[in-house]
């Protein structure tokens, strides 16, 4: 296996991490549940990123699709529940 440094890729993983950090302390310091959803979606993406690093991204399309789908989805309930009166 065959790690590849793409500097835009390490960089999207590293901010991915933190806002899934960020997330989940800010759900602990308020037990708000949307920072904590927005993190868990971030991390999704961030699963892709670490694929991509570790050279699997090819043989994983799929399941990375599937991966970023549920992140999206999570995005998307998170603006219905933010807009929701």
């Amino acid at each position: 296996m065959m790690l590849i440094w793409d500097p835009p890729i390490v960089a999207n993983l590293m901010f991915c991490i933190i806002i899934l950090v960020m997330g989940i302390w800010i759900y602990k310091k308020t037990k708000n549940k949307l920072p904590l959803y927005f993190g868990i979606a971030l991390g999704f993406f961030g699963i892709s990123h670490v694929a991509a690093i570790l050279g699997l991204a090819t043989d994983l399309a799929y399941p990375l699709l599937v991966t970023r789908v549920i992140g999206y989805l999570i995005f998307i309930y998170i603006v219905y529940k933010y807009l929701k009166p």
